[in-house]
C-alpha cells in the first residue's frame, strides 16, 4: 500500500518525545476543567453502591460485600492475562442496574463524581437492551437514566460546581437491536441524548449487520461513535469511518498498525492513518483499559504520546472507572508522568475534546473560550510562579 511520508527534519520532530518540565501533579490536575468523552455508565459505579444495590436486589453473586475489597476486585493485575476478569465485572454492574431507581441513581453518583473530578463536560454511554431483564422497556431505561444526570447535575450546581453530563445510546454488535436503539437516540435528543454507538467484541461481530441503524443516524442528522480498533484492527476502524459514517473512533488505539517509524526516525502514514488525522477523525483513546484488556502491553507503549505528537485529534478517557481504578484526573496525570506532559499538552487534550464533543457550536465555544481555557491558563501561570517566583525565573547559586 502506497504510503505518505514527512519529511525527515519533521519526522523526527513529531516522533521524538519533547522534554517537559516536571508534569503536574494529580492534585492540581483535580482542579483542571477537563473532558470526557468515553466513560460506560455500567463501569463505574461507586463499590458502596454496588454493595447496596446487590443486596436490594438480592444479587447475590458480589465476590465480596467488602466495598473496599469489591472495588480492588475489579481492577486487572495481569495485562492480557486478566481479560476474562475484566469483562466478567459487567456481569455483576449489569445485574444490579435492572430498575428505574437503581439507574437513577447510578447515572446520579456519576456525575456527582465526575464533577468532583473537575470535570465539566462528559459523554456517558449505556445500552439500555442490557437493563430490561426485570421487566423495564428501553424508554424507562433510557429516561430513569436521562433522570439520574439531570439530577446529578442540579446537585453539582447547587454545590458550585457546574457539569454538562449527556448520554449516548449504545447498541451491541452481538445483538440484533441497534435500529431500534437507533431510533431510541433521535428521539431523545433533545432530552439529553447526545448520540449513537456501537459496542461489544469487533473480531466475527463486523458493523454490516447495523448499517440499517447508522443510516437512519445520518437521515436525521444526528451523531454516531463506534468502539472500533480497539481488539480489532484497521479493517474494524475502515468499517466505522467508511461504511457507517462514525464521527468519532470509540478506542481507535489500533490505528498504530498504519504507522510505521523507520530506524532514522521518519514517520510514514498509511493511507487509514492519513485519512485520520487530515479529517480530524477524534480518537477517544482510554489508556489504562487499553493495558487491562491487552490492546498495548503496558502505558508506556501506549500510542496516545505519539500520535498527540503526530498531531491526530486525541483525547484521553476513562472508560471503565470501576474496572480500570482510575478517574479522569488519575489518567491523565499517569500520562503526564509517563509522556513528559506539561499544562500546554493538557490544555490541548481537553480543547481537543471539547472540540469533537457531539453538542452544538455555541455550547463548545462556551466552555473552550470561557472555562477550559481560563482554567488551564490560571493553573499553569500558579505552577509557573511557584517555580519562579514573583521575582521571575530562579537562578543558580
Amino acid at each position: 500500500m502506497d504510503q505518505g511520508g514527512l519529511s525527515r527534519p519533521a519526522a523526527r520532530r513529531w516522533a521524538e518525545p519533547v522534554v517537559q518540565n516536571a508534569a503536574p501533579s494529580l492534585d492540581q490536575i483535580r482542579r483542571a476543567p477537563k473532558v470526557l468523552l468515553h466513560d460506560h455508565l455500567d463501569g463505574g459505579l461507586r463499590p458502596e453502591t454496588l454493595v447496596e444495590l446487590a443486596a436490594a436486589a438480592g444479587y447475590r453473586g458480589l465476590p465480596t460485600v467488602d466495598p473496599a475489597e469489591l472495588g480492588r476486585s475489579f481492577v486487572a493485575k495481569e495485562p492480557r492475562l486478566d481479560l476474562v476478569r475484566y469483562l466478567e465485572g459487567f456481569a455483576h454492574t449489569v445485574a444490579v442496574m435492572q430498575t428505574a431507581e437503581a439507574l437513577e441513581r447510578v447515572a446520579r453518583e456519576c456525575v456527582a463524581d465526575l464533577a468532583e473530578d473537575g470535570v465539566v463536560y462528559a459523554e456517558v454511554r449505556f445500552a439500555p437492551e442490557l437493563h430490561t431483564e426485570d421487566g423495564l422497556g428501553l424508554e424507562a431505561v433510557v429516561e430513569a437514566v436521562l433522570a439520574g444526570f439531570a439530577n446529578g447535575m442540579a446537585q453539582a450546581r447547587d454545590t458550585g460546581r457546574r457539569i454538562v453530563v449527556r448520554a449516548l445510546l449504545t447498541a451491541m454488535r452481538t445483538a440484533a437491536r441497534s435500529l431500534e436503539i437507533a431510533r431510541m437516540a433521535v428521539r431523545y435528543r433533545d432530552a439529553g441524548v447526545a448520540g449513537f454507538d456501537v459496542a461489544g467484541p469487533e473480531a466475527g461481530y463486523p458493523l454490516v449487520p447495523h448499517m440499517e441503524a447508522f443510516s437512519l443516524v445520518k437521515q436525521e442528522n444526528f451523531h454516531a461513535t463506534v468502539h472500533a480498533g480497539e481488539a480489532f484492527g484497521l479493517p474494524s476502524i475502515w468499517q466505522a469511518l467508511q461504511l457507517c459514517g462514525a464521527e468519532r473512533l470509540g478506542h481507535g488505539v489500533r490505528i498504530l498498525d498504519d504507522i510505521t517509524v523507520g530506524n532514522d526516525g521518519a514517520v510514514r502514514l498509511g493511507r487509514l492513518a492519513s485519512y485520520v488525522r487530515d479529517g480530524r477523525v477524534p480518537l477517544e483513546l482510554c489508556p489504562s483499559s487499553n493495558v487491562h484488556t491487552g490492546a498495548v502491553r503496558n502505558l508506556a507503549e501506549h500510542p496516545i504520546g505519539m500520535l498527540r505528537r503526530l498531531g491526530f485529534r486525541a483525547t484521553i478517557n476513562t472508560d471503565n472507572r470501576l474496572m480500570s481504578g482510575v478517574s479522569l484526573s488519575s489518567e491523565t496525570a499517569r500520562c503526564a508522568e509517563v509522556f513528559g506532559w506539561a499544562w500546554a499538552d493538557l490544555r490541548w487534550l481537553s480543547i481537543n475534546a471539547m472540540k469533537s464533543a457531539f453538542c452544538d457550536f455555541d455550547e463548545r465555544l462556551a466552555l473552550i473560550n470561557g472555562v477550559i481555557k481560563p482554567g488551564y491558563d490560571a493553573l499553569a501561570a500558579q505552577a509557573a510562579f511557584r517555580v519562579s517566583g514573583p521575582g521571575g525565573p530562579a537562578k543558580p547559586d
